[in-house]
C-alpha cells in the first residue's frame, strides 16, 4: 500500500489527532505513523478499539504511541491528556483537531456549539505549552460548516455546520498568536465524506441525501482519500488563506 507522505518525513516528530480511535482520524493517525511521527490516539470511549489501533500502528511501523482517553469538552480531561503527551514525548509538532460532532441524542441543546467551538479552542490551549517552533495546528471540517454562511445545508446538520464554523473562526483569530510563536495553522475542508458516522446518519435523516451530494459534487471522497488529505496538510506549504479546500466546491458560494 503507498502512502500519502513519504517514510521518514516525520521522523522524531510527534503529532495527536483527535478523534484516533476509528475512521478518518484513525486513518489519519496512520498515515503519520507511516511517515515516522510518533502518534497519540485520543478517544472518547471505546479503549479497546484504540488500543487495536495502537498496537497495528507498533507493528507495521515501528512508532511508537500513546492512547490516551479524553472527552474534549471536559478541561480537567484535556490537561490530563496533555500532561501525559508532556510526560511520555515532551512536545508536539503536529496538533489535528479533527474529532467533532452534535448529532448525538441526550447530550444537551448546546453540545455542537461546545465541542465543536470551545472545546476546539480549548484543546489548542492546552497543547500550546507543548508545541514546538515549527509546529502546525490542523483544524478539519465540512465544506457544509465552512460555508454555511453563504450555502445553506441540510436542516439536520445546520447546527454542527453553523458550530464548526465559529470554531474555525475562534481559531483563525489565534493565527497572529501562533505565527509569534513559530506554529503554523491550516484548515481542511471537503464535502460529505462516503462510508463516516456523520454521513450515514444525515442519511438516516434525510434519506437520498448522499446520493444527492454525489450527484451535484460529481465525487465525494472516502474516508482514507480525506485523511491522506488531512495527513499532507501537517507537512505541505501553507496555502492560501490558511484553508485547503479538497474536491469540487462549484455548489458553494465563496466566503467574501
Amino acid at each position: 500500500m503507498s502512502y500519502p507522505i513519504p517514510a521518514g518525513t516525520l521522523a522524531g516528530k510527534t503529532a495527536l489527532v483527535t478523534g484516533s480511535s476509528r475512521g478518518v482520524g484513525a486513518d489519519t493517525a496512520k498515515f503519520l505513523a507511516a511517515a515516522g511521527a510518533n502518534v497519540v490516539i485520543n478517544f472518547r470511549n471505546k479503549a479497546p478499539r484504540a488500543e487495536k489501533l495502537a498496537a497495528q500502528l507498533n507493528e507495521e511501523f515501528g512508532t511508537q504511541t500513546l492512547v490516551v482517553g479524553a472527552d474534549l469538552t471536559d478541561a480537567d480531561s484535556v490537561a490530563s491528556m496533555f500532561g501525559a503527551v508532556r510526560d511520555v514525548f515532551g512536545g508536539l509538532d503536529i496538533l489535528v483537531l479533527n474529532a467533532s460532532g452534535g448529532m448525538e441524542a441526550n447530550m444537551g441543546e448546546d453540545y455542537a456549539m461546545r465541542l465543536n467551538r470551545d472545546a476546539q479552542v480549548g484543546a489548542l490551549d492546552a497543547a500550546l505549552p507543548l508545541m514546538r517552533a515549527g509546529a502546525r495546528v490542523v483544524f478539519v471540517t465540512s465544506h457544509q460548516a465552512h460555508f454555511i454562511r453563504t450555502t445553506p445545508t441540510m436542516e439536520a446538520y445546520a447546527p454542527v455546520a453553523l458550530s464548526k464554523r465559529a470554531g474555525e473562526d475562534a481559531l483563525r483569530k489565534r493565527i497572529p498568536e501562533l505565527a509569534e510563536k513559530g506554529i503554523d495553522f491550516v484548515v481542511v475542508s471537503a464535502d460529505m465524506i462516503e462510508g463516516t458516522i456523520t454521513a450515514t446518519l444525515l442519511n438516516r435523516l434525510e434519506p437520498g441525501a448522499i446520493d444527492a451530494r454525489r450527484e451535484e459534487a460529481g465525487k465525494l471522497l472516502n474516508v482514507a482519500e480525506f485523511a491522506a488529505e488531512i495527513a499532507e496538510a501537517a507537512i505541505d506549504e501553507i496555502p492560501e488563506n490558511n484553508e485547503r479546500i479538497c474536491g469540487d466546491t462549484s455548489s458553494f458560494n465563496p466566503i467574501v
